[in-house]
């Protein structure tokens, strides 16, 4: 029976220092050693293995963290200190966390942080078509062609978007479902229709609403979020697999 080990990005990564995707690039810089070893990607994490970062020993002693905030305007989803508008900052969580994907500056709404790089690939993979839900309002009176020409597929950086979910809530307001995450891709796919956005607030991440999280305020998932949550990400999983 051989014995069992873990890819050395992933091992990374579940110690909750970073995202699998930041793990290689500090394993192809050179930061990474494995016990004695400087190691390379591809390389695994055998139980009795000690992993360093710049020479410093990883434990894994953290627990998982899942947390959701409710993003004002002019906070940027990064975790760079240097920027004085950092999400990280901003929410002083007492541990290590990062952002699950982004909401451009401007925008506010529903954004999850974590320390689990795992949960963070499966829910961002875009072929898992996990819906997210905004509400946007724009500067001109919402008409018929323009809901529909948003609900269809718009040529946008090189690809196209998938078809969406658009629906009238008020003279300039609409609700929209998306199930990719292309860069400003709501501002990109209004300003198509030549349209401009005046305010734009994520209110749902698959199963998780923001309901009355006030704006600036955060809060752990709760035990039923975070069951569905890790159900639907492990059923994504196994069909890619």
């Amino acid at each position: 029976m051989s014995e069992e080990s873990t890819s050395l990005n992933k091992y990374l990564s579940s110690t909750g220092i970073c995202s699998r995707r930041e793990a290689d690039k500090w394993i192809e810089a050179g930061r990474v050693k494995i016990n004695d070893t400087i190691a390379i990607k591809g390389n695994r994490v055998f139980e009795k293995d000690q992993v360093f970062l710049d020479d410093k020993l990883i434990e894994n002693k953290t627990q998982p963290i899942y947390i959701m905030l409710n993003k004002p305007p002019g906070i940027t989803c990064t975790t760079d200190h240097k920027d004085r508008d950092n999400i990280i900052d901003f929410v002083n969580h007492p541990q290590r966390i990062f952002p699950i994907g982004r909401l451009d500056k401007p925008s506010s709404g529903l954004i999850l942080l974590t320390n689990d790089g795992d949960i963070v690939n499966q829910i961002l993979r875009v072929e898992n078509h996990h819906e997210k839900e905004y509400i946007v309002t724009v500067n001109l009176p919402i008409t018929e062609e323009f809901i529909t020409r948003m609900s269809q597929p718009i040529p946008m950086l090189g690809t196209k978007t998938h078809p969406c979910k658009v629906q009238r809530l008020k003279k300039n307001l609409f609700k929209i479902i998306l199930t990719q995450g292309l860069n400003r891709q709501i501002r990109r796919m209004v300003e198509f229709c030549d349209y401009r956005v005046v305010t734009l607030k994520r209110v749902r991440i698959m199963h998780i609403n923001i309901n009355d999280l006030k704006v600036g305020q955060w809060r752990d998932l709760t035990t039923q979020e975070l069951s569905e949550l890790k159900d639907r990400v492990a059923i994504s999983k196994k069909h890619i697999d």
